[in-house]
């Protein structure tokens, strides 16, 4: 990293071409990616904004300001976790290592529910997240649905405080409430019980964590990654959905939905798997909606 003593011209593009071979030589993941939403979020630009000034010149603060980044960015921390946020179906999230970081495949999950539900956009919806972390998924729902009434549950109470000021910056009324997926029965609920049940809970076995990347393993929660048997963990979401006739849409470890599949078939005969961009069985829906 160029240091405070160099007064030689660092331009848009110098920085973008140096620090791309540098991530390069310390195994980051999309280095040309890493810089650009870095420099963007230094500049208060959108990354394809920084094409259309690649001579700006760097001043001493916003060098003495990337400086930092570019570090944490080499030791492989997540960029969403540097820069403190996100987005999320349009919707600003603020994200921190008490959270996952929100991928593309909740993002479908969200949409699938979306299109599975069109026709109850303006009905009195209650939903259920369970395990909400950043609060994103009811967040995106409720933005879309203003109509409905959204819940979110988690086992951590710092994920609860970040969820709740996520719903508040983005102007949405949602309840959080501390809970455990393991007693879904000790969850306080409206009177007229939940319609929709809406999870993306940790199910990844401990036998995928060395294939996994460094920003993942060494950043994000494990609570919120990983079990030692993700079949149990759907069980009793399997379970509960089915005790309150809810429609169920869940995101799955794209490596057990056969199995997945199989072991809700005991609770909803109809359930079925959809595939996520990139064609895996990575979402199971079941209840009213199949």
């Amino acid at each position: 990293m160029p240091q405070k003593h160099d007064d030689d011209y660092w331009s848009v593009l110098r920085m973008l071409e140096w620090a791309t071979e540098y991530f390069k030589k310390k195994h980051v993941p999309d280095p040309r990616h890493s810089i650009e939403w870095l420099l963007a979020d230094v500049l208060g630009c959108k990354r394809l904004d920084l094409y259309l000034q690649y001579e700006r010149p760097l001043s001493p603060d916003e060098l003495d300001r990337i400086r930092p980044l570019v570090k944490r960015r080499a030791d492989h921390e997540p960029l969403q976790y540097i820069t403190g946020s996100t987005n999320f179906m349009g919707c600003h999230i603020e994200v921190n290592p008490s959270v996952l970081i929100p991928r593309i495949e909740t993002e479908q999950l969200v949409e699938l529910l979306l299109e599975s539900t069109s026709d109850l956009e303006h009905s009195p919806v209650t939903l259920l997240d369970i395990g909400s972390g950043s609060g994103c998924i009811p967040i995106a729902i409720k933005k879309f649905r203003p109509a409905w009434t959204c819940h979110g549950i988690d086992i951590s109470g710092d994920a609860l405080s970040l969820s709740e000021k996520n719903a508040a910056a983005n102007d949405v009324d949602i309840q959080f409430d501390k809970g455990d997926l393991f007693n879904l029965d000790q969850v306080s609920k409206p009177s007229r019980g939940w319609d929709i049940i809406i999870s993306n809970p940790p199910y990844i076995g401990p036998e995928e964590k060395p294939s996994l990347e460094k920003q993942v393993t060494d950043y994000e929660p494990g609570l919120a990654l990983f079990h030692d048997n993700p079949l149990d963990v759907y069980r009793p979401i399997l379970s509960y959905a089915q005790q309150e006739n809810a429609s169920l849409f869940l995101e799955l470890n794209d490596q057990l939905a056969d199995q997945i599949l199989k072991l809700s078939t005991g609770y909803f005969p109809a359930a079925k798997l959809k595939a996520d961009l990139d064609k895996n069985p990575r979402f199971l829906l079941a209840g009213l909606t199949t």
